[in-house]
């Protein structure tokens, strides 16, 4: 029996860590890409090596994503190119020093890539998906996004957007047939953290993961049909909780009067 053409995944963020790292995987699993970056000499050089492994097509978009009129581009693609089944949503930018010493220009250029291109990405894939009743998004989100306290507060807050959108959206998608899953890696070991003025060599090692097992275990996780994906959480039953808890909560946030704490005295 033939098996069915897994289609075309379009990866962004794809020139270098875990997104080359994803093209490659998926090229493995049969898919043919669609490569988004910024660095066309990296993409050219990648699309290159994955055509010579695996045979499957790779075509090479240029294109930065924090600039709306190339963000547009991709999403006309997205829209119209029917072949493309799955989304990854890997593109973003992200930093370790504290909002007070922090630019905020670049925290604006932080939101525009970490939550408005992914927003805008999906938007753009998600209708043709449900019309064809087939199509996956993987959003790559942090675990920062559940522990924000842990860096910048405005990656942080990026972070958490892609959750919650990822969570939204499979509430909304998930009976009609496009799959979501939001991937939260922890520290892992890609040029993110020199790109912020720490070598990764720097952090304890027993916390950062190689970004080939990181991608890995996402896949896996994608596989197995996880909406969410926390591939260093050992202890599964730990988020279980977490999300149980959050869930019985959402019954109890919206009443018409305040809580009895809230009382004015007298």
């Amino acid at each position: 029996m033939t098996q069915q053409h897994p289609g075309t995944a379009l990866v962004t963020g794809a020139s270098s860590g875990i997104g080359a790292l994803y093209a490659q995987r998926l090229a493995r699993r049969g898919y043919d890409l669609i490569l988004v970056a910024r660095n066309r000499g990296r993409l050219n050089a990648l699309a290159e090596r994955i055509t010579t492994e695996t045979r499957r097509s790779v075509e090479v978009l240029e294109a930065d994503l924090g600039d709306p009129a190339q963000l547009a581009r991709v999403e006309a693609k997205l829209r119209e190119d029917a072949s493309i089944t799955l989304l990854v949503n890997n593109a973003g930018i992200g930093t370790h020093t504290p909002l007070l010493d922090s630019d905020v220009g670049r925290m604006t250029q932080m939101v525009a890539l970490n939550v408005t291109a992914p927003m805008r990405l999906s938007y753009a894939a998600a209708p043709g998906f449900v019309a064809r009743g087939r199509g996956g998004l993987i959003n790559i989100s942090s675990i920062v996004a559940i522990a924000p306290e842990i860096l910048n507060g405005v990656y942080g807050g990026s972070k958490a957007f892609v959750l919650a959108f990822s969570q939204s959206l499979h509430h909304e998608l998930a009976g009609k047939g496009v799959r979501v899953q939001a991937v939260l890696p922890g520290a892992t070991a890609t040029d993110f953290w020199a790109s912020g003025g720490l070598a990764v060599e720097h952090l304890p090692q027993d916390i950062v993961m190689r970004a080939e097992d990181l991608v890995d275990a996402a896949l896996a996780g994608f596989d197995r049909g996880e909406l969410v994906t926390i591939p260093s959480l050992h202890e599964l039953e730990e988020w279980q909780m977490y999300e149980a808890a959050r869930q019985a909560m959402s019954a109890h946030l919206s009443r018409n009067v305040p809580a009895p704490r809230y009382a004015v005295p007298g």
